[in-house]
């Protein structure tokens, strides 16, 4: 029960998390590189509070984490100046809730009954027909065609690097204690690779403010880290994710994204269908 309400923390911060990122703006260079700073910084303070057990295996392999992390979140936000908050993280969130899913029953067999398998296999269909659903739209031109697939490339990738970043820590068994210093290492000298030439234009305001965003990542990453100790990756990664419906939203409502009625319908179906899936999923529960 503790691991299940811990998982719940970064529902909340990772949820409003995009809003807050959105709102202070910049290009997701800006976003990254300021969200690494800040979760840096969180990083330092909670090594001086709460010294770690550091040792090559866990430098290493939690700095390779960060670097995935980068990956990940750099490609979100691009999707995100794309297709929009409200379609972007329905989407991410689908696609990551599946990934992790997948990670725990073929790399961590944590599904290991028939009940388990067959109530999570039916989270997953659950959670596909939301993101299907989320992502269906009428394209008037074909630019808006082309836009939508370029978004769903960016998620891809993106998904490729949230779940590597995760599922590298686990694999070597290292805790959200012992991994978030160097992991903060990993993710800033990753933001800078991904920025290239552009990091000398980094040092603004835009940069400056999504700190308070690395922040709130920090604190979610961490909770993260510990939940998936205590309850596994499958289902604490897919709690975590309910903060979706607070984004999607919050796109729609907050940053006044436009949507048509029937749009806004099958957006929260959808959304409602990844929630359904995602404490399904929690139900595989051991």
């Amino acid at each position: 029960m503790t691991g299940l309400l811990i998982s719940l923390i970064p529902a909340l911060l990772w949820g409003t998390l995009p809003l807050v990122s959105t709102k202070v703006g910049g290009t997701p260079h800006h976003q990254v590189f300021g969200m690494t700073i800040g979760a840096l910084f969180f990083s330092i303070a909670l090594f001086f509070f709460i010294p770690p057990e550091l040792n090559a295996t866990v430098i290493t392999v939690s700095f390779i984490s960060g670097l995935c992390w980068a990956v990940g979140q750099f490609h979100q936000f691009a999707a995100m100046k794309i297709l929009g908050v409200s379609k972007t993280m329905p989407l991410s969130t689908g696609m990551q809730l599946s990934g992790a899913a997948l990670c725990g029953i073929l790399i961590f067999h944590e599904w290991d009954t028939a009940f388990r398998m067959a109530l999570g296999l039916s989270a997953l269909v659950l959670i596909v027909l939301g993101v299907l659903l989320t992502s269906r739209e009428k394209y008037s031109t074909e630019n808006q065609a082309n836009k939508m697939l370029k978004g769903i490339f960016l998620l891809i990738v993106s998904t490729l690097g949230y779940i590597s970043y995760l599922v590298i820590l686990r694999s070597f068994d290292i805790d959200g204690w012992s991994a978030i210093f160097p992991q903060s290492i990993g993710m800033i000298i990753g933001a800078i690779v991904l920025s290239g030439k552009q990091v000398k234009s980094l040092y603004n305001r835009h940069t400056a403010f999504n700190i308070i965003s690395g922040f709130m990542w920090a604190g979610g990453n961490l909770s993260l880290l510990i939940a998936t100790k205590l309850e596994g990756v499958a289902i604490s990664f897919s709690m975590s994710q309910i903060g979706t419906v607070l984004s999607t939203l919050g796109g729609i409502f907050i940053l006044g994204e436009k949507k048509s009625k029937h749009q806004m319908v099958l957006l929260l179906i959808g959304c409602a269908l990844i929630i359904v899936g995602g404490v399904l999923l929690g139900m595989t529960k051991r």
